[in-house]
């Protein structure tokens, strides 16, 4: 390579550099050695002739390694001018002089950005004789470049695509821009309407006030914005922030962010309207449950007391018994529809308790077994090795579940058996599986799904041969998916079917003690009950109920008198009606517990609600148990077993 020797200069230049003694030759070659920019000389048919140290530098090559180069030769394949033609073409267009940015491939692999100017130097002929080309590395500028780029893009996409409506305005209250959202909220044009708008037009002039004044230092001015006037003069309702804008440390305006919250607002007001009317179905529901159970328990109980009689006719225990299923029809199928009813409700919650799951089955088996034994239907269960014997949870709604689904089994088996196992999920030991399967006439494959929903029976209302609601699969599945599990049902339609269900396992802390109750007694003990009840025909019911178990009965009305009758006589035990004029059970119940403390008697809540949160309530003002009507006699002798009163 042949070294740059000289430089065209100026004659006043040279002139000038003799005065201070510095050689043209060398000033040139200084120049060229120790300049920060890449300097190359390069041949008119595009070879590299010589290169400095910074662009040796800039491009990761040594000078010698520059020998047989051509100008193209370090240009990133995708750019457009690539080598000395496309160069040449350039020059031509622009006197003989250009500038380009591009990109360019270091020894390394890297890629740097580059802005090269390039100028033809020729002869007195114009005969191109060689150019010189100048580097400079620009890779932080671009780098600078693209961020700010990508900041720009994500501003204007965030703006762009933002659900909100974003105004900028600035110190003098006039809008600078805004995105869709506001041009559509406002239902102004963003550039020929809103830029430029006093946004005082769309908040109001307080509004506007208060936040170029306050906004900076307090936070709470945005909670006045609640309204955005339109093009067309109406308001939405808007929930605003505020968000100032700084350049360069000095604040230059501010960013509006309205939410549209008008749907919200209309969601909020259904939602008060469904909570209303379910509220209004709730207590629709309490009346009518105790609007139905109250003389159902006049029925009920009255009929018990009749067969209890010993001096009756064949025919006349047949009529009774006779309005005693009736009475045990009826009001298993208002015990369904209510059941159901509070379920959707959502006025059932579980009350749970450790408790025997053997016993829970036995107890299942012996509702169904008198219905069974007239078929002879053998009952059996079985229960896993890795099934607990006592288990956390709610034993009257698994019982529920399990008498339902017996109970059908009877129904639908002329003969043959009914069986129950239960066992742990495989690969899931936090959840039971309980199996009932009957030898029956089967299930229609095409309604397996189909008969867990209300009202659902197999069979048209002329041609079906099973009485019933078609709600116990219903309110089974509620039950079932109310403990943690799932219930389905499996048949081929001929031979028997089973009705798989889970319940979540919860295994008892410890178990409950052995202690149970004593068998009765033939000698009851004689004790003393009032009676808080404003019904004549419950208090006929529960009077002559207690009284032919050998107990004294005081009947009293209301609360007021339950209060007062318990100053002038000991009692034992109290049955408390919960609704009653003048003083409720509840009431009544705190002023007892309360006047009394420890010799106040055992306080039992009777009511026809049996309702979600009736019991906790009973138990909260102090009552003892809870019982809902209509009350049969063996749930009052478990009762007073409980509190050892027989």
């Amino acid at each position: 390579m042949t070294e740059i020797t000289k430089l065209f200069v100026e004659p006043t230049e040279v002139s000038r550099m003799h005065r201070v003694n510095l050689n043209q030759v060398t000033f040139n070659q200084q120049v060229f050695d120790h300049a920060s920019f890449g300097i190359s000389l390069v041949s008119p048919d595009g070879l590299i002739l010589t290169v400095n140290p910074a662009m040796e530098k800039m491009l990761g090559y040594a000078k010698a390694e520059f020998d047989g180069k051509r100008i193209g030769d370090f240009t990133h394949p995708d750019e457009a001018q690539a080598d000395i033609d496309d160069l040449k073409a350039l020059l031509l267009s622009n006197d003989d002089e250009v500038q380009i940015e591009g990109r360019y491939i270091k020894k390394n692999g890297e890629i740097m950005w580059g802005l090269l100017s390039i100028k033809l130097f020729c002869d007195e002929t114009d005969t191109p004789l060689y150019y010189i080309t100048q580097m400079i590395d620009i890779t932080k500028q671009k780098d600078s470049e693209r961020r700010l780029h990508e900041s720009v893009e994500r501003y204007t996409s965030l703006k762009k695509y933002n659900h909100d409506a974003v105004i900028s305005f600035g110190l003098d209250g006039r809008i600078i821009n805004a995105n869709t959202m506001a041009e559509k909220l406002t239902g102004y044009v963003i550039e020929t309407e809103l830029i430029g708008m006093k946004l005082a037009n769309l908040i109001g002039n307080e509004n506007v006030s208060k936040i170029l004044e306050k906004s900076l230092y307090d936070n709470s001015i945005e909670h006045d914005i609640d309204m955005l006037v339109t093009k067309e003069g109406n308001t939405v309702e808007v929930l605003a922030s505020i968000a100032p804008i700084f350049v360069g440390g000095h604040n230059i305006g501010f960013y509006l962010i309205c939410k549209d919250i008008s749907e919200q607002k209309k969601l909020l007001l259904a939602k008060e309207t469904a909570e209303a009317t379910n509220k209004a179905k709730s207590e629709f529901l309490a009346m009518m449950s105790h609007e139905i159970r109250t003389p159902m328990n006049g029925v009920v109980g009255m009929t018990d007391i009749l067969l209890d009689m010993t001096d009756l006719s064949e025919e006349q225990r047949s009529c009774i018994e006779v309005i005693r299923k009736s009475g045990d029809t009826l009001l298993s199928i208002i015990n369904d529809i209510l059941d159901l009813s509070k379920i959707e409700a959502g006025r059932i919650e579980l009350q749970e308790e450790i408790f025997d799951l053997r016993r829970c089955i036995k107890d299942s088996f012996s509702v169904i077994s008198g219905r069974a034994e007239i078929k002879s239907l053998s009952l059996t269960y079985t229960l896993n090795h890795d099934v607990p014997d006592y288990i956390y949870g709610d034993p009257e709604r698994l019982k529920q579940v399990l008498i339902n689904l017996l109970g059908n089994a009877v129904k639908f088996t002329p003969k043959g058996s009914i069986s129950v196992k239960v066992e742990q999920r495989k690969g899931d030991p936090d959840k039971l599986v309980f199996t009932v399967t009957d030898t029956g006439m089967g299930i229609d494959p095409a309604w397996l799904n189909r008969i867990f929903e209300p009202f659902a029976q197999i069979g048209s209302l002329m041609t079906r041969r099973y009485e019933g609601t078609g709600l116990g699969l219903a309110i089974s599945r509620r039950l079932v998916r109310m403990m943690g599990g799932e219930i389905h049902a499996v048949s081929d339609g001929s031979n028997g079917s089973s009705f798989i269900f889970t319940i979540r396992l919860k295994e008892a802390p410890e178990l409950p003690s052995e202690q149970g109750f004593e068998p009765m007694s033939n000698n009851a003990i004689k004790t003393s009950i009032l009676l808080a009840e404003d019904n004549s025909i419950d208090q006929l019911v529960m009077s002559k109920m207690l009284e032919k178990m050998g107990h004294k009965v005081t009947v009293v009305t209301n609360g007021k008198e339950a209060a007062e009758a318990v100053h002038k006589e000991h009692f034992d035990i109290i049955f408390m009606d919960l609704h009653m004029p003048a003083l409720n059970g509840l009431e009544a119940t705190q002023i007892i517990k309360k006047s009394l403390q420890e010799k106040s008697p055992r306080i039992i809540a009777v009511t026809a609600n049996a309702l979600k949160g009736d019991r906790e309530k009973c138990l909260a003002a102090g009552m003892d148990e809870y019982i809902s009507k209509p009350v049969k006699r063996e749930t009052v002798m478990k009762l007073l077993r409980q509190f050892a009163l027989v």
